[in-house]
C-alpha cells in the first residue's frame, strides 16, 4: 500500500513538472540561419502542434507551416516552428505568425558575421517524434552572452500553483481531521472491542471445556 502511494506522488509531480516545462516560455540565445515554410502531414504527434491560423479552415489533414533554423553558440541546432496559438491551449493568444517570421528572417546571419537573436518559445524539441518547440517572440540581442531576462512569468505562475496546492493541501487536513479520521478511530475502536469479546468468549469457552476434564488433567 505504501509502495502504491509512493508511485502515485511520483507520477503525479512528474506529471505537473512535464506539463510546466512543455508550457512555460522559455528564451534561447541564437544566431537564426534561415526560415522556411513546409506541407505538414499531421499523424499521432499532432496534439504536439498548434491548431491552424487564426481564419484559416481547422479541419485539414494537413497545412503549411513556417520554421526557423537556428545555431546556439556553442554550434548545436535547434528548429522551432512558428504557429498561431489564437485563443487555444496554451494561453499565448499569439496572432503574428506572420510578421514573426518577417522578424526572424531579418535576423538571418552567417557564422562569418553573426547577428545574435533571443527567441522566445514553449515546447520540446524531439526527432523521434517530429515535434518542434513553437516561437512566440524574436529579437535581437547584442551577443551569444547577452542576458535573458529575469522568468517573471513563470515565477508568478509557480508560484500561484504552490500556493494552491498548499492551500488544497491545508483543506484536505481539515477534512481529514474533522471526517475522515473520528470515522476511522470509531471504526478502530468497534474492532478492538469486537476483537477483546471474542478473546474473551473464547476464554470462557476454554474454562468451560476445561471443567470436564478430569482434575488431574485440569
Amino acid at each position: 500500500m505504501v509502495y502504491v502511494k509512493w508511485v502515485f506522488w511520483v507520477v503525479f509531480w512528474l506529471f505537473w513538472a512535464a506539463f510546466f516545462h512543455y508550457t512555460l516560455p522559455q528564451v534561447d540565445i541564437v544566431r537564426v540561419t534561415d526560415t522556411y515554410e513546409k506541407r505538414i502531414d499531421f499523424g499521432e504527434n499532432s496534439i504536439f502542434w498548434a491548431s491552424p491560423d487564426v481564419g484559416n479552415d481547422g479541419t485539414l489533414a494537413n497545412r503549411d507551416v513556417f520554421f526557423i533554423q537556428t545555431v546556439r553558440a556553442n554550434g548545436s541546432t535547434m528548429v522551432y516552428r512558428n504557429e498561431d496559438t489564437g485563443w487555444s491551449w496554451p494561453p499565448y493568444f499569439k496572432f503574428d505568425t506572420s510578421n514573426l517570421q518577417a522578424e526572424a528572417a531579418d535576423q538571418k546571419s552567417t557564422a562569418d558575421a553573426p547577428k545574435w537573436a533571443a527567441i522566445k518559445h514553449y515546447g520540446w524539441r524531439n526527432e523521434f517524434l517530429s515535434i518542434f518547440p513553437n516561437a512566440v517572440g524574436v529579437r535581437p540581442v547584442s551577443g551569444p552572452d547577452a542576458p535573458k531576462g529575469v522568468p517573471w512569468v513563470n515565477i508568478i505562475i509557480l508560484v500561484l500553483f504552490a500556493l494552491v496546492v498548499l492551500g488544497a493541501w491545508r483543506l484536505w487536513r481539515r477534512f481529514r481531521a474533522k471526517r475522515i479520521d473520528p470515522v476511522v478511530d470509531s471504526i478502530e475502536s468497534g474492532v478492538d472491542a469486537a476483537g477483546d469479546a471474542l478473546n474473551d468468549g473464547r476464554g470462557r469457552m476454554r474454562r468451560w471445556l476445561d471443567s470436564w476434564k478430569p482434575k488431574h488433567k485440569r
